[in-house]
């Protein structure tokens, strides 16, 4: 694969990477929004809303919400280091959940970019809220390049 990781992301390709993330149909729905992105890392957010909730008498976000944040935050990720409209499609992903969202408060999501081989990336990923140190979930996930998957195609 020719693409580094070592270069620089152009602010073109980010913003287009972050506009085709965040108007993905399930992505946009779910509220999902670039913080920042480069060449092999991302990181998201979603804000609590009343709608995400898994435990109503608890507040915390729904695990399936905590899942898409962290699967679309590592996608990101992996195209950011690909040439554009490169199909991609999660192959394994594991999550551990470490404890319960806390009411309220934004969630975070921030992929890395770990290995990419020609036709398999490897990421590293965790959720957050308040601060990196206050992780919910860690993700150990591989994605397959050249897939008959999603790709970034704009029309």
């Amino acid at each position: 694969m020719s693409t580094s990781t070592d270069t620089q992301l152009s602010a073109s390709d980010a913003k287009r990477t972050a506009e085709v993330l965040e108007s993905l149909p399930h992505n946009a729905k779910l509220g999902i929004r670039t913080v920042e992105i480069g060449r092999g890392h991302c990181t998201t957010c979603i804000e609590c809303r009343p709608e995400l909730i898994g435990d109503p008498g608890r507040g915390m976000l729904h695990g399936g919400v905590i899942t898409t944040l962290i699967d679309s935050t590592a996608g990101a990720a992996v195209y950011s280091s690909l040439p554009p409209e490169t199909p991609l499609v999660t192959l394994d992903m594991r999550i551990d959940y470490l404890k319960s969202t806390e009411p309220g408060k934004r969630l975070y999501a921030t992929a890395e970019l770990s290995r990419l081989t020609r036709r398999i990336a490897f990421v590293r990923a965790f959720a957050y809220q308040n601060n990196p140190e206050n992780r919910v979930a860690l993700c150990a996930a591989s994605f397959m390049i050249g897939s008959l998957g999603f790709s970034m195609r704009t029309d």
